[in-house]
């Protein structure tokens, strides 16, 4: 049997090419199914993939799908999904291990109600995009290898693209273009309006885009990590990957954009294995931070491993030092393919650099070793490319100033589009985008966000670029949002939507004969509701965050980002009613291990009534024990965490005792012995009366 991206080359080989109705540029799960909803409205789409592979992401690693509420997503993306259920319902697919087997590992897996799947193996996803593209083989071309030409790639007439170009100097013509790229080269070329990096919190009345000093609480070090070449020694320089104390405050805008990786498909299926392999030019100077925090203490791993079929994973980013490249992609959006081709290998580089330094290197405690030795690249997944994902990790690049730029205001419904193409459902998602030295000397992340949405529509000018740029182009992909925004939106079956959203606009507008910012949104609304599209549904918008001050608490407080953390690494801001920016928890996780102490300078010897804040849910722990180190000795108390404080602001007392002036009392706060999530957020030293 041929491979399955032979036999597609084989399908969809052309000599020539007639002018489609649709030139879609890229080849990802948008471009994909862009192509697929052309057809099916009885027109003809040409699909321009630069690689040899198509589906993106989704085909590259990422199986553990983003989104959110399931109920936002329809269409072509839904039916994805479906058919990814209907792929694993045969038994001929579960090689390492039965479809039982995988799900008693996963609780919150696939009821036996459910008629779709949203996890899978790269192999798989390409198979039935393959499946879905031949069913309309005669009416889309699939082109692969060919890049857009990048200084003479466009041809307009006034506001009109007339052809493409690419380097090889074969020349695409049609009546409607889509940009489909995690780039956006098609519509940067095509003049029209996009932005790179954060913009300040000002630009689109947000509160959490641009910099991120105070707000960038996730995957950060638990314990401090010197960042000189010579520790301690600040004349000595910086390690690898770490920069100075960034100038500006929080809000400000910026250049730089969240970290990119590779989604790795590993197992530790010792017949499927292939060892973590060493690149040929490993450079250890960029993994000194990560041995020095190893040494330090930490006891997590630097990657998020979810199961996906047949014992393998899709396996991200997590914790401080982590597959993430941080910082190290600025220049990636604008640069041209030889640039990018380095940024790319470096990446590669560094991550498979990483994974064998886990597995291999002395400095790595050898609990941490023998764990990462059992793992490895999946011998039958990216075959053709030594078993490393085909696809980067490109989380954001350009991003289109079009006719509605999206913001944070619309993922928290306080702001409601009425010419929805979908609908987003992600969290505000944003990784680090900088590794820097704090004025105290350590090495600290900046720019990761996680902030809750409500499930919300997508506006169809978020598609278009503005009329006098270009009437016939449209932007599923690289679309209209501000960097906080497109943390929510960039989600791959996010992408199928709007690509779908896209081809519908493209078809109706050539029907009709118009631009398409003169598309009738009525028309474009009803044909995809009829084809099984979700635009909107009853959702209220997201509660502002109530949050206390420490003035409001009175007397001495500690707040969580003042306390001496061993753990606690976790931060949550989606429960109101914290003190200060939210709060931290252990993640259910690593019971025993986690502790935090919170020590007040008390301004006088005396009896002080002592009290812990914390968020109450349903998910917090019964039996957490809180440590009071006073005069007269030390006193445990249990909080159950699940019930509510007794008193306002969130409060509940422990207890009154003496203290000495000074910093020689405190307050530990720790996870032994818990079941469910511990939470810390702030201690407080009330003068008895």
């Amino acid at each position: 049997m041929k491979p399955v991206l032979t036999s597609l080359l084989a399908l969809f080989a052309v000599q020539a090419f007639a002018a489609p109705d649709v030139v879609i540029y890229g080849g990802t799960s948008g471009g994909v199914a862009a192509a697929i909803q052309t057809a099916r409205m009885g027109k003809t789409a040409i699909l321009i993939e630069p690689t040899k592979f198509l589906g993106g992401l989704t085909t590259g690693g990422l199986g553990a799908t983003d989104i959110g509420n399931k109920k936002a997503i329809g269409g072509i993306s839904r039916e994805f999904y479906a058919n990814v259920f209907t792929y694993y319902a045969d038994p001929a697919k579960w090689k390492q291990q039965t479809r039982e087997q995988y799900y008693a590992k996963r609780p919150h897996g696939n009821s036996s109600t459910e008629t779709t799947m949203w996890t899978f193996e790269p192999h798989a996803a390409t198979e039935i995009y393959d499946a879905m593209l031949a069913k309309v083989k005669d009416k889309v071309t699939v082109v692969f290898g060919e890049r857009l030409d990048l200084k003479k790639g466009v041809v307009k007439e006034g506001a009109k693209i007339v052809k493409i170009i690419m380097e090889s100097g074969k020349e695409f013509e049609g009546a409607m273009f889509i940009d489909a790229s995690y780039e956006g080269d098609l519509m940067a070329k095509a003049g029209v309006s996009y932005h790179v990096g954060r913009e300040p919190n000002s630009q689109y009345g947000e509160t959490i885009n641009g910099l991120q000093l105070a707000g960038a609480k996730h995957h950060q070090f638990i314990k401090n990590v010197d960042p000189y070449v010579k520790p301690g020694d600040p004349s000595s320089g910086l390690v690898w990957g770490v920069t100075p104390m960034p100038e500006g405050k929080d809000g400000d805008g910026d250049h730089r954009i969240q970290a990119y990786n590779f989604r790795m498909c590993n197992t530790d299926d010792d017949s499927n294995r292939v060892p973590f392999p060493k690149p040929e030019n490993y450079d250890e100077k960029q993994f000194e931070l990560l041995l020095r925090n190893c040494e330090a203490g930490d006891p997590r791993h630097p990657w998020a491993p979810t199961p996906m079929p047949n014992r393998k994973t899709d396996t991200n980013n997590n914790f401080a030092f982590s597959t993430d490249m941080i910082g190290m992609n600025y220049d990636y959006p604008d640069a041209d393919y030889a640039t990018r081709a380095k940024i790319w290998k470096a990446h590669e580089d560094y991550q498979k650099g990483l994974m064998w330094t886990l597995a291999n290197h002395p400095r790595v405690p050898e609990k941490i070793r023998a764990y990462y030795s059992q793992w490895g690249l999946a011998k039958d997944e990216f075959t053709d490319n030594g078993n490393w994902p085909r696809q980067m990790y490109v989380r954001e690049a350009r991003r289109m100033v079009g006719g509605y730029v999206m913001s944070e205001q619309n993922c928290k419904r306080r702001v409601i589009v009425e010419d929805s193409v979908g609908m987003g459902a992600y969290n505000m998602d944003s990784h680090h985008t900088q590794r820097y030295v704090t004025k105290e000397g350590f090495a600290r992340n900046e720019g990761d966000i996680q902030i809750g949405v409500r499930p919300y529509p997508i506006s169809y000018r978020s598609i278009t670029p503005k009329a006098d740029e270009c009437t016939n182009l449209l932007v599923p992909v690289c679309l209209s949002a501000s960097h906080i925004s497109y943390g929510s939106i960039r989600m791959e079956p996010v992408f199928m939507v709007m690509g779908q959203s896209a081809a519908t606009a493209a078809v109706l507008a050539i029907e009709n004969g118009v631009e398409l910012q003169k598309l009738d949104y009525a028309k474009l609304k009803a044909k995809l509701l009829a084809d099984g599209q979700v635009l909107d549904f009853e959702s209220p918008p997201m509660p502002e965050h109530v949050a206390f001050t420490k003035e409001q608490l009175g007397g001495i407080v500690v707040d969580d980002s003042e306390a001496d953390l061993t753990g606690f690494s976790s931060e949550g801001h989606t429960t109101p009613g914290f003190v200060g920016q939210g709060y931290r928890h252990d993640g259910d996780s690593l019971k025993g291990e986690q502790k935090a102490r919170f020590t007040p300078n008390l301004p006088a010897a005396g009896q002080y009534r002592v009290a812990i804040a914390y968020t109450a849910l349903g998910n917090r722990a019964e039996k957490v024990p809180v440590i009071i180190h006073h005069a007269n000795g030390e006193k445990t108390v249990i909080v159950n965490q699940k019930e509510k404080p007794t008193e306002k602001h969130n409060l509940m007392p422990l207890g009154t005792f003496r203290f000495e002036a000074g910093k020689t009392g405190w307050l530990e706060i720790r996870n032994e012995g818990t079941t469910g999530h511990v939470i810390i957020d702030a201690a407080q030293w009330l003068p008895a009366k």
